[in-house]
């Protein structure tokens, strides 16, 4: 019997099974694919919003903000990427500029500090390739970037090195209530559990309607992305984003906490909440837009393009409530979820006290974990050091990003444990650079298979039957 189960490994279920870690409290983290960081978590903006977008008086504003502002301590603490690199909204019009100073008077009430518009001039000095059709801008310097899946995936290692527990591939059929505590099965397994987390993004309301809400949809809003060559990165300093509309914040201009640069994302509902196909038109709009922004962006240096789906909920707000005692949703985590992850993460521990759960301090409790880039980012004298005692980090596998056989293997060892291609590219990077796996992929396989201990045809890209290889061309006599 767990006290609490958390639906959902993406970056909020994460973050809040690592506030919970720190209570002595036995929790579970159920999650419907092959690793963490599968949904949305993986594939958005990486931004750590200022917090002058939302509503005030919001749940999305008030969380907003008290996460942004929590982002640099949490990133310190789990080894995570982070850099506080300003945010410019770009105007081009008179109504643009009434529109920036509605932002402006909005995150003033929200709390976020340091916000103000800007002129032209100021503008071209922080942004050497803005482009001259941009008049001002609302300029934010408590924005920042971070790496989603790397602070998810560090989120939930830090969590399970405190204590809970992981359960990848239990996709949730069905809830039962009984007499103190819910019985949560999947196809082939059964939890218990006193409190229940209701953090599965897209599906959600999916989950809510098992125990009888059905007071809300979650439905997918696709988000198309162009992400860039390290050599780009530079480009821009800041996070470039045009004036919002009803649609969302548009098409952004941003480096990456990894030198790239990315453009994007597009904002299309659409129905099928597993369709997340790329499309020209869609590449067409981030293009055109993006130009719009930021003259002379070398396209030629695109590497790669994905999609990622939104949970967009139909409230225009988080929905963070408690329809059925013991059962909370955190649903319709859409921008900006990320930023407000830690936030909602000590939102939700309140409910659960208001609930009746006992939360007593775990002594043991430890918030830091070691980076994920710990070795490459060593001198090359504590390099030399770490290869005497095990030879592998002395290999290069992944020659574009760096990446040597040591770092995939600790990856496949590590809290939450890759087992798959992908599971390897989020922790270590490999299979990120202008290649994309093509020449270190197949040695990759070759490591997961011998770590593993598995056949090298039984690896997947991702889990499920996505295998990446059917058999052996060549056999030896």
């Amino acid at each position: 019997m767990f006290d609490v189960a958390i639906i959902g490994a993406g970056v909020v279920g994460g973050m809040i099974a690592r506030k919970l870690s720190s209570y002595k409290l036995n929790i579970c983290i159920l999650e419907k694919e092959n690793d963490v960081a599968m949904g949305a978590s993986k594939a958005n903006s990486a931004i750590v919003h200022a917090g002058f977008d939302a509503k005030e008086g919001s749940l999305k504003a008030q969380l907003n903000v008290k996460g942004s502002e929590m982002m640099e301590k949490v990133t310190g603490e789990l080894g995570v990427k982070y850099q506080r690199n300003g945010s410019l909204v770009l105007g081009f019009d008179v109504e643009d500029k009434k529109t920036l100073e509605i932002l402006l008077e909005r995150g003033i009430k929200n709390g976020v500090r340091g916000l103000e518009i800007i002129d032209k001039s100021r503008l071209a000095e922080l942004e050497k390739n803005i482009s001259d059709k941009a008049i001002f801008a609302l300029y934010a310097p408590t924005g920042a970037i971070v790496c989603p899946y790397e602070l998810t995936v560090a989120a939930i290692g830090n969590a399970m090195d405190n204590g809970v527990a992981l359960k990848c591939n239990f996709k949730v059929d069905e809830i039962k209530k009984h007499d103190g505590y819910f019985e949560i099965n999947s196809e082939n397994d059964s939890v218990m559990a006193r409190y229940i987390i209701n953090a599965a993004g897209l599906f959600s309301d999916e989950i809510a309607k098992m125990v009888g809400d059905n007071s809300f949809e979650v439905n997918p809003r696709k988000g198309e992305y162009i992400l860039l060559d390290k050599k780009c990165g530079e480009m821009v300093g800041h996070t470039i984003f045009r004036t919002p509309s009803k649609m969302g914040k548009g098409i952004l201009v941003s480096p990456t906490v990894d030198g790239n640069l990315i453009l994007g994302p597009t904002s299309v509902d659409v129905e099928d909440k597993d369709d997340n196909s790329t499309t020209a038109e869609g590449f067409e709009k981030i293009i055109a837009q993006a130009g719009i922004c930021i003259s002379g962006i070398p396209l030629g240096k695109t590497i790669t393009s994905f999609c990622g789906l939104r949970a967009a909920g139909d409230t225009g707000d988080f929905i963070i409530n408690s329809p059925e005692k013991r059962f909370i949703n955190v649903a319709g985590i859409e921008s900006p979820g990320l930023t407000a992850s830690p936030a909602i993460a000590e939102y939700v521990a309140d409910l659960l006290v208001g609930q009746g759960l006992d939360l007593e301090q775990n002594e043991s409790f430890t918030p830091y974990r070691k980076p994920m880039h710990a070795f490459r980012e060593m001198s090359i004298i504590e390099k030399n050091e770490i290869i005497k005692g095990n030879p592998a980090y002395g290999r290069i596998v992944c020659r574009c990003e760096g990446v040597t056989e040591g770092e995939i293997i600790e990856a496949i060892r590590t809290n939450p444990k890759a087992n798959d291609l992908d599971g390897v590219k989020r922790r270590t990077r490999a299979q990120m650079g202008r290649c994309q796996g093509g020449f270190c992929g197949p040695q990759i396989v070759e490591i997961l298979s011998k770590v593993l201990n598995i056949p090298y045809e039984n690896v997947t890209k991702f889990g499920g039957s996505s295998y990446i290889n059917i058999g052996k061309t060549k056999e030896k006599v």
